[in-house]
């Protein structure tokens, strides 16, 4: 009987996962079953008793369901990093928001921009909003989407740009492009790691396919994805962006 790994990742890092499960698969003769939510959701569904073998979320949530003892202690590893970006129709203007003061325009002069509402990048970015202050001028126009969909909406005219995790609009269909990522002194970086089930029915399985996702083998493929590595495995990473 084939070993069944369940994997309970977020949204943002779906793209690259995915990228990867068919080539553990493969190797290892396990089958890897996958669930995506946004962050927030993956930890309360855990919390409730949700199943899994392996979880991709941020840091401060692994330790947060370590501490619960939903995560065992010790499995806790660096995934990688994701950077923020603006998305916008394919074939458009050409947009510059290379500096503070051109993303500031961009944001002003769009006539609405898509967020994710209950994600990790929707509070940074509600947030970012006030600290340039520009808040009055832009939240009027921002569009609320959930589960994942912001960066499809760009494409399906729902909203002139779209903020969102670089992963989620590189995978996006190709009406959608990416603008560029925020300038270095607005960026955050949303930090993923990687934890085992305290309740797992093959933590040997599962350890297996986390380390074959923290390798340097996979570095590539990734990094083509939109996820950075910013931690080796095993190292401690850092918390998430708000």
């Amino acid at each position: 009987m084939t070993q069944e790994i369940r994997l309970f990742g977020a949204i943002a890092v779906r793209p690259a996962v995915l990228a990867l499960i068919s080539q553990f698969e493969k190797a290892t003769g396990f089958t890897v079953a996958v669930k995506w939510e946004l962050n927030p959701v993956v930890k309360k569904q855990i919390e409730a008793g949700g199943s899994f073998d392996l979880v991709i979320t941020n840091p401060n949530l692994i330790e947060d369901l370590t501490a619960l003892g939903k995560v065992k202690a010790g499995s806790e590893v660096a995934f990688g990093r994701i950077a923020m970006g603006v998305a916008a129709k394919a074939g458009g203007r050409p947009l510059d928001i290379r500096s503070v003061e051109a993303f500031k325009h961009a944001l002003k002069s769009a006539g609405s921009i898509a967020y994710a509402s209950e994600g990790s990048s929707g509070g940074y970015f509600s947030g970012l909003l006030e600290r340039l202050g520009i808040a009055d001028e832009v939240k009027p126009k921002l569009v609320a989407i959930s589960g994942g969909q912001t960066a499809p909406a760009v494409g399906r005219g729902e909203a002139e740009l779209g903020v969102v995790p670089v992963t989620s609009i590189l995978a996006a269909a190709l009406e959608v492009m990416l603008v560029g990522r925020f300038p270095a002194e607005l960026q955050s970086y949303i930090d993923f790691a990687i934890g085992i089930s305290a309740a797992s029915t093959d933590a040997e399985a599962a350890r297996q396919l986390s380390e074959f996702l923290t390798s340097k083998a996979v570095d590539d493929i990734l990094a083509a994805k939109g996820v950075e590595r910013r931690h080796r495995a095993g190292a401690t990473p850092k918390r998430a962006s708000p």
